[in-house]
């Protein structure tokens, strides 16, 4: 490790001091012994005791079913030297937490009121800690991981850059991103969720991003928020925290777009293929399906390897952003060349498919959009299939969307009828909201329907086997929850599914 835990050199390391911590969060040390503050230090954070190293800082977090503090001896066992406790639980169970402390001498227990807003308070000190870093958030009811993607690799042409990996975006998940940070990075490109009223507002306060895109308002979350203009209302606040120095990038053909800029104290910016090359400095040359998009930056031309034009308009906005902080067209283009599909986000791959019953396997072609699903990508990706220009047949394999509430139906309806528009050979509709999709298409007049109310792995995944033919199309789409990454990889004869 290098780092002696409680020595001089495992302190000076720390991501915060002790004063730090302590004031950020407003909590109070309990159950110090052999020092205490004197050998206090962390140089990782954790939520879950599976993820502790040495050297970490365990906040048990307090969830519907589960609470946090019931792991504190696991993490403790893998090296935490630094644990929140929740005020109240303390409270409930001082002897048990004294003897804690009695029998780990070199462990700072920090008592905090709540341990979730502990962790963003002290996420926030720790972000505090770099002021030159450039803050970039990206957020939107679709294409915020893409679009992080994106701009990540369009920056690292000119600096040293951190990015949220994965989709750690969230409540908890920004405030472990930015811990990642170190003094050598320039510029930070963090991905904004939400699945709450308030969410953004928190994780923004967080990061304090001097420059932010929003990829689009949608129905995501509908049913937590109520209405698009409740989407919004919290989308919008991602750029609270824009001075005179930075700028706000929003989506020109969203309807939300004036309202979004309303308020913003630096530049505002729209991007999208309806801005003018005259003021954007891009120029579309060409929609080659599956093979992504073509276009120029001043004169440069590059490709975007991702397909779908919703794709390149959130590229757009990465390439504003980009000339925003002074990146030249050549750099823009280079970056954008190295750009790959996020793992189960929209991957386009020709597979091998596993035996059918027949003994049987069959090249194909396949998108697997398994990991997030709502009707603005739903809808997004059934018109890039229809647009794409295949050898063989279309078959859409389509899963519930979540989080849609009294929407629900309605947007599972309206999606089985649109579907039928992009006049697949077969549509396979998996999940119990997904009956109203298949209703819908039947009522269309499309014949060629397959309902399962589950989300059974091996029934559907036999009925795209035994369907399938040489040089056909699938798509596979559906929420994270519908296990659609299981159907991939269980159609596939081996292949590893990434870009």
């Amino acid at each position: 490790m290098g780092l002696k835990m409680g020595g001089e050199d495992f302190k000076a390391n720390s991501l915060l001091t002790f004063d730090e911590l302590l004031e950020s969060v407003y909590g109070r040390y309990v159950g110090f012994a052999g020092g205490g503050a004197k050998v206090f230090g962390f140089t990782s954070v954790a939520t879950d005791s599976r993820n502790v190293e040495p050297g970490s800082l365990f906040v048990p977090l307090i969830g519907e079913k589960q609470d946090g503090h019931r792991y504190i001896p696991n993490a403790l066992a893998a090296g935490a030297t630094a644990v929140f406790v929740t005020d109240s639980v303390y409270q409930e169970n001082t002897k048990y937490f004294m003897d804690l402390a009695s029998e780990n001498l070199n462990i700072t227990f920090i008592a905090v009121e709540n341990n979730l807003t502990a962790l963003q308070n002290a996420a926030r000190a720790y972000v505090q800690k770099f002021p030159k870093l450039i803050k970039i958030g990206i957020t939107g009811s679709s294409g915020k991981t893409t679009t992080k993607e994106i701009l990540a690799s369009i920056l690292k042409e000119k600096y040293n850059v951190i990015a949220t990996e994965g989709n750690f975006n969230s409540e908890t998940g920004l405030p472990l991103s930015v811990f990642n940070i170190r003094k050598e990075h320039e510029v930070g490109v963090f991905e904004m969720g939400m699945n709450r009223k308030n969410e953004i507002g928190e994780i923004a306060r967080v990061l304090a991003p001097n420059y932010a895109i929003i990829t689009n308002i949608g129905n995501a979350h509908i049913g937590i928020l109520g209405s698009r203009e409740n989407i919004a209302a919290e989308k919008k606040k991602i750029f609270n925290y824009i001075n005179e120095k930075g700028a706000a990038f929003v989506p020109d053909e969203d309807d939300f777009a004036n309202y979004l800029l309303e308020g913003v104290k630096g530049k505002r910016v729209r991007f999208g293929k309806n801005v003018p090359e005259s003021e954007s400095g891009v120029q579309f040359i060409s929609n080659d399906g599956i093979g992504g998009t073509r276009f120029a930056i001043d004169g440069v031309e590059t490709r975007l390897a991702i397909p779908g034009l919703y794709n390149y308009t959130n590229a757009l906005g990465c390439v504003a952003l980009a000339k925003a902080l002074g990146l030249a067209a050549k750099e823009i283009c280079a970056g954008i060349q190295k750009v790959k599909t996020v793992d189960g986000r929209g991957n386009v791959i020709a597979i091998n498919t596993r035996k059918n019953s027949k003994g049987e396997s069959k090249k194909v072609m396949l998108m697997y959009d398994c990991y997030n699903a709502n009707p603005d990508s739903m809808e997004k990706a059934l018109s890039l299939c229809g647009s794409l220009e295949i050898k063989g047949r279309m078959i859409f394999v389509l899963g519930d969307m979540k989080e849609l509430g009294d929407a629900s139906a309605e947007e599972h309806s309206r999606i089985g009828a649109l579907a039928t528009l992009s006049k697949p050979n077969l549509i396979v509709f998996v999940g119990p909201e997904m009956e109203n999709g298949a209703k819908a298409a039947k009522l269309s007049g499309f014949a060629n329907v397959k309902y399962f109310p589950t989300a059974d792995v091996d029934k559907v995944s036999s009925c795209i086997l035994e369907y399938a033919n040489d040089d056909d199309f699938i798509l596979l789409k559906a929420s994270h929850s519908m296990n659609f990454d299981m159907i991939a990889q269980k159609i596939s004869a081996g292949e590893e599914l990434s870009a």
